[in-house]
């Protein structure tokens, strides 16, 4: 499973919002709503956030290994 609280957590810190992701720097709407409810986005969408954001994969994405069954 995927969790994107790294991300909102590095935007907070960078005063970076979902609509400066969009307007300025041409995230589609759609990948942020994907982004806000922990849904998968594609290498080249991570990697575009990383050179948006200056940070890496882990400030962005955190996975959570889900218990067998």
């Amino acid at each position: 499973m995927l969790s994107y609280e790294p991300l909102w957590e590095t935007m907070k810190k960078q005063q970076v919002s979902t609509y400066t992701l969009i307007h300025q720097h041409g995230i589609n709407p759609r990948t942020v709503h994907n982004l806000k409810h922990n849904q998968s986005i594609t290498l080249y969408t991570l990697e575009k956030l990383c050179s948006i954001l200056h940070c890496t994969p882990n400030d962005i994405v955190h996975f959570i290994n889900e218990p067998e069954v």
